[in-house]
Formats: structure tokens, C-alpha cells, sequence
């Protein structure tokens, strides 16, 4: 039989997915996995919420990470004057 701290950690983990099951409800995979990403969910329950696979979850925020990236490094083109 459980201890009660595995016990409580085991109903932890149950209202967790549940309310990541709400955050996620109605939105595309994508979004699902950007908002769980920023609930600091790991991808196994990433993916075990959006019913996908821990591989596709980390594909997608690899993605959003990479397009993140881009948009910080990119700079305003200013045009010269006298050219």
C-alpha cells in the first residue's frame, strides 16, 4: 500500500493534468504545448495531455524557442541619409 506522501503526490499529479486538460481545451496543438511549456510541464506530460507524443512536443517548442530566437535577433533596418 501507497504512504500518504505517495498518496499525495499521486492526487498532485492528477489535479495537475486536469487542469492542464483545461488550459489546453480548445487550442491547437502548438498553443496547447506553448501554454503547458509555460506551466513548466515536462514533455511526457505535455504530451500525454494534448495526446501526442513526447517526441512532437518537443519538436513544437524547439520550434517556438527557435522563432523567439529570430525575433530577438532581428533589427530595424534604418535608412541612410546621403546614400
Amino acid at each position: 500500500m501507497a504512504t500518504t506522501d505517495q498518496r499525495v503526490v499521486e492526487l498532485l499529479e492528477q489535479i495537475l493534468r486536469v487542469e492542464a486538460i483545461q488550459v489546453a481545451a480548445g487550442k491547437s496543438v502548438t498553443e496547447g504545448v506553448r501554454l503547458l511549456k509555460l506551466a513548466d510541464l515536462d514533455n511526457q506530460t505535455i504530451a500525454e495531455v494534448l495526446n501526442t507524443t513526447a517526441a512532437t512536443v518537443r519538436t513544437l517548442a524547439a520550434g517556438k524557442r527557435a522563432a523567439a530566437a529570430g525575433k530577438k535577433g532581428k533589427r530595424k533596418k534604418t535608412k541612410r541619409k546621403g546614400t
